[in-house]
């Protein structure tokens, strides 16, 4: 599966717990990245300061789902599927 156009989701979705370009706290989950431009596309593609695990995710229907919204939903529940045990339950307070 290809990337889709204007989709962006993963640069929101997902939370990166290491600091990166930028970003020196990271980036929580459901945060637009700083280097996701208007058009939703990440401005670091193809940059070395652009963070691992961008570089490794990769577009797939399981996560991506067939638009832009089931991507946002499929990708904030694994996020909150990833959480250690004790983070979950604190977000379930």
């Amino acid at each position: 599966m290809e990337c889709r156009t204007d989709c962006g989701a993963c640069c929101i979705a997902i939370s990166i717990h290491q600091p990166f370009y930028a970003m020196p706290n990271g980036k929580p989950a459901g945060v637009s990245c700083v280097h996701l431009s208007p058009s939703m596309r990440c401005i670091l593609f193809g940059d070395a300061r652009r963070p691992d695990l961008c570089d490794a995710f990769k577009a797939e229907r399981e996560f991506c789902g067939d638009n832009r919204e089931q991507a946002l939903v499929r990708l904030a529940q694994l996020e909150l599927q990833s959480l250690p045990d004790a983070l979950a339950l604190e977000g379930d307070v």
